[in-house]
């Protein structure tokens, strides 16, 4: 039995999210009432910029555990992200360990974040990979689409890697839905199914959440 990833820790890091992005950022969040209140979920978030994750962790109604590459589990970053309750995921093969341990969190009802994608890119949902839509079928949970957008639109003055400070960001949640066409059915072509199934409604969330914040262009 694997051990959970530390609910109570996963607060912490939310209480602390929200410190740092209201106090570096000011962030602007529509639909979080569409999160559901109790029971597994999952967040599949847009990737375009290092912040989106601690940014939804910040703004998100409830604790959020994140699979991170586990690459950014590196020096005092490494026990950090460990005990504000997140996931070390290795992409180069299948993480037994981190599949069982987010299973296990969404059985607990808690609520996972997946960045779909697969790595930080053009964050428009283009290119999905199979990840998202197994935990979703094989868990039940319900997919909750989250748009972060202005993270990427330009570099800050005084750090480079990161957005203008006092900078707006828009995190947008969307409705949730079922991945799965409800047999349970866990094959390839259900998982294929499923995949295609999440692409159409995160695409149409994105563009959604683009003219809410009249951000028509790159997220």
């Amino acid at each position: 039995m694997t051990e959970l990833p530390s609910a109570r820790g996963a607060e912490v890091g939310r209480r602390i999210g929200v410190g740092l992005m209201y106090g570096l950022w000011k962030p602007r969040v529509l639909g979080a009432w569409r999160v559901p209140a109790t029971g597994p979920v999952i967040f599949a978030v847009n990737h375009s910029h290092n912040i989106d994750g601690p940014m939804v962790m910040g703004v998100a109604p409830r604790p959020t555990h994140f699979l991170i590459k586990k690459e950014a589990f590196v020096g005092p970053l490494d026990p950090f992200l460990t005990r504000i309750g997140q996931l070390k995921v290795d992409r180069e093969t299948t993480d037994r360990t981190a599949i069982t341990r987010a299973l296990d969190l969404l059985a607990a009802g808690g609520v996972l974040g997946i960045f779909p994608e697969g790595t930080r890119g053009e964050g428009d949902f283009a290119s999905l990979r199979a990840g998202l839509a197994y935990f979703a079928v094989r868990s039940g949970a319900p997919v909750v689409p989250v748009a972060v957008l202005g993270s990427s639109d330009r570099p800050g003055r005084l750090i480079k890697g990161l957005p203008p400070l006092r900078s707006r960001v828009d995190v947008v949640f969307g409705n949730p839905f079922d991945a799965g066409d409800g047999s349970g059915r866990r094959t390839r072509k259900a998982l294929d199914e499923a995949t295609e199934r999440i692409q159409k409604q995160l695409t149409a969330h994105l563009e959604n959440a683009r003219r809410l914040t009249g951000r028509q262009g790159r997220p």
